[in-house]
């Protein structure tokens, strides 16, 4: 598998393959490159639709401009203590959160989460949110509220009266009850829909049908983070 960065030639052949519809693992096996390389490139760039080969080899050109050889900024983690290579946890932390941008999670949201995730505290101020992604502190607030919002971060008061933003197994089957009250939202509209539309008719056939499929994944996703939680999240 070649190594180096992404060359202009490679970018353009990500652009046609976007516009081809080929999924990022296809155009990363054309490119003999790891699916995480292109699908950082292009959620970095504009996404999918927005993706300009061109524009996103000018960008990675003025990063490596305005790179340093010095030791990185406070916060980073550049010098572990706990035996972990930094720049391959940096490279991974960017690779979550592509990941997290594409099951539909905005930019910045995206790389706080993944942030959050590979702390082994699980924990991090404010400031040190602005430390180690390099933002500004309106950005944290801004994505600690859209994330608090989905029930993917709490808050909490440590030791000192600081106030800590928390990832924890509990928000997980916290965000999947969530969806399943969705679902019973959108069943409900269905419903009352094949009421309004006559049951027999087409269009009523075709709500209840979704109605029926959605209510038993509800009852599925339920029944299933009930069991992960007590089997999985044992407590003290």
């Amino acid at each position: 598998m070649p190594g180096g960065r992404l060359t202009q030639k490679d970018r353009q052949q990500i652009a046609l393959g976007l516009a081809d519809g080929l999924a990022y693992a296809e155009i990363a096996r054309r490119l003999d490159r790891p699916t995480s390389t292109i699908t950082r490139e292009v959620m970095r760039n504009g996404g999918p639709a927005g993706y300009r080969a061109d524009l996103a080899h000018h960008a990675a050109q003025r990063r490596g401009r305005r790179a340093r050889p010095a030791a990185p900024a406070p916060g980073r983690d550049a010098a572990r203590t706990d035996g972990r290579d930094a720049q391959a946890v940096r490279a991974y932390e960017e690779d979550l959160a592509a990941v997290l941008m594409q099951s539909g999670l905005p930019k910045m949201m995206a790389r706080v989460l993944a942030c959050l995730y590979t702390t082994d505290a699980g924990s991090l101020t404010a400031s040190e949110l602005v430390r180690r992604l390099q933002v500004s502190p309106a950005s944290v607030s801004k994505a600690v509220a859209f994330l608090e919002g989905m029930e993917l971060v709490r808050r909490e008061r440590d030791d000192r009266r600081r106030e800590r933003y928390v990832v924890d197994d509990d928000l997980w089957y916290q965000s999947m009850i969530r969806s399943a009250r969705d679902n019973a939202r959108f069943v409900a509209a269905a419903r009352q829909g094949v009421g309004v539309l006559g049951p027999g008719t087409p269009a009523a056939a075709r709500l209840e049908n979704v109605a029926r499929f959605l209510d038993f994944i509800s009852e599925s996703i339920t029944r299933a983070a009930e069991q992960a939680r007590e089997v999985l999240h044992t407590r003290e």
